[in-house]
């Protein structure tokens, strides 16, 4: 038996859980990463304009190969408010308002073993009375839009929005962006965020 892969040796050696943030990940998707290049290019959600590339808008669909191609640089996101007070503890609110699912994958994979969101002090919790940030995925809808605003309304202070992926952010090619009607604290980039790049905004957020 091959006991190379990485599940094999979490049975026989106990869980085996990336260094990360201590040490720089070794093995990352990446089409999830910032990309790099020169020149312009037809690009359908305009993520590249005048030689210049937007993680807000860019949906990686490859069209833009081979003048750009992605450098492995997983801090693809924004901070503009966070809170040290969430630094012990801090506790997510999933929100989907619209996606296809790719986000909401990627998101509850960093509660697996290989990058244990807990290790860092992150949960999830199900209802937004208890949590510190709501994380919002897919594009605005007009059936979520209350929704939205109630599981707002219901979080106690302080509390953070976080949106996450190019459509919560800018809509990407199927619609309105989220944040055109919420101001969010955190935006994390990607379709979908590769987990690294997830659960460093989120260390961010939390004033690390």
């Amino acid at each position: 038996m091959n006991i190379n892969f990485w599940f094999l040796k979490g049975i026989f050696k106990g869980i085996k859980t990336e260094k990360f943030p201590k040490k720089a990940p070794l093995d990352i998707a990446p089409w999830s990463t910032a990309l790099v290049g020169k020149g312009n290019v037809d690009c359908p959600v305009e993520a590249i304009k005048d030689g210049k590339w937007n993680f807000e808008k860019c949906i990686f669909c490859r069209r833009c190969l081979p003048e750009y191609a992605p450098n492995g640089d997983t801090a693809i996101y924004k901070v503009s408010g966070n809170d040290r007070t969430f630094k012990k503890s801090f506790h997510l609110f999933p929100l989907d308002s619209g996606a296809c699912g790719a986000c909401n994958v990627e998101l509850h994979n960093i509660a697996a073993p290989q990058y244990d969101m807990t290790r860092l002090g992150i949960f999830f919790t199900n209802t937004p009375r208890h949590a510190d940030a709501i994380v919002i995925m897919g594009v605005w809808t007009e059936g979520m839009g209350k929704v939205l605003e109630r599981a707002l309304e219901a979080m106690p202070g302080p509390k953070l929005v976080i949106a996450m992926g190019a459509c919560a952010i800018s809509g990407g090619i199927i619609g309105t962006g989220v944040t055109d009607k919420f101001n969010a604290d955190v935006v994390i980039g990607g379709c979908p965020p590769n987990p690294y790049t997830i659960l460093s905004a989120l260390m961010k957020a939390r004033g690390e």
